[in-house]
Formats: C-alpha cells, structure tokens, sequence
C-alpha cells in the first residue's frame, strides 16, 4: 500500500531559516492538508502553520499539533493521535498520517531509531516475510533532499507515535 505523494523538504526556501531546524512537523502537517484538500488556501504556508500550531525551537508537541490543528479544522474533522492499526487503516483507506520518531519524550534514549526526534508523513507500508515496513516521506535536511524511505517498524517501534487527519464520519 503506497499513496502517491507531493513532499517537501523543511529546508526549501519557503521555510525562514530561523524555522527550518525545527519544521518538521508543521512540513508534515502542510503536505498532508495539500494532499487532503484541493484548496490550497486550507494547506497554509509551512511558516504560518508553524506559528499557528505552536511550533517551537525544539520541535512540535503531538499533543499541540492535534489542537491546534482541530481547532483549525473545525468539527467536521477529526485530528487524533491514533494506534498503529487505525494508522494503517488510514493508509488503506487512501489518508496519509502524521508519523513521530521521539527517543526523548519516549524515554528510549539508548534506541536506535531512523530519526531521534522527526514528524513525518506515512505514505504506506508493506510486509515482507512477516515483517511490517513503513513507508515515509523524510522532510529531508539542511544536506539532504526530501525523499520516500522504508523503515522497519519493530527496529522503531517504541519511538513511533502517530496522528490521524480524517474527516468526522
């Protein structure tokens, strides 16, 4: 299961520079409202969704992400943090989700995760021998580009958190 996909990185030049270090999760936030909405007035620009849902310095807390951007949205959206199952069932039913890698809030700072602290898009996920793989967009970094990669879901598991954008049913 894979959704085709626009990122970007939270280094382009439509970021300021005083936020780049720390928009991952508002990038996450803006290309998943793109994907969601035709309007691209509802998908704001990175610098004021980072402003709006409370970014700071050292990164965006999950739990002001999701009121913030529901208080945003307004009642015929649910935003909610979700579990890996209702994670991948957004996936299945065509919704990318907001996924974060946190060593530090997690307590699991002797993890070895693909990211210490990272809000990324997840675009899909597959299962090879048994074995869950998620799919992601990775914002990118000051010296790398944005890009699709695969991780290992048990190699990341205690560090993943997830939040779902889906319209109140």
């Amino acid at each position: 299961m894979l959704i085709n996909f626009k990122g970007m990185s939270q280094y382009s030049e439509e970021v300021k520079p005083e936020y780049q270090n720390s928009a991952c999760g508002p990038t996450t936030v803006h290309v998943i409202l793109n994907y969601l909405f035709e309007d691209p007035t509802v998908s704001k620009d990175v610098n004021i969704l980072y402003e709006m849902l409370g970014g700071t310095k050292i990164g965006l807390f999950k739990w002001r992400l999701i009121k913030n951007l529901q208080r945003y949205l307004g009642p015929k959206w649910n935003v909610a943090s979700c579990t890996l199952y209702e994670a991948l069932q957004q996936l299945d039913e065509g919704r990318p989700v907001a996924m974060k890698f946190d060593c530090y809030f997690t307590f699991q700072w002797m993890a070895k995760p693909e990211f210490k602290y990272h809000w990324v898009p997840l675009i899909g996920y597959e299962i090879k021998n048994d074995e869950l793989y998620l799919i992601l967009h990775d914002n990118g970094g000051r010296t790398k580009n944005n890009k699709i990669r695969v991780v290992r879901y048990a190699n990341n598991h205690n560090v993943l958190s997830f939040v779902k954008i889906e319209p109140r049913r």
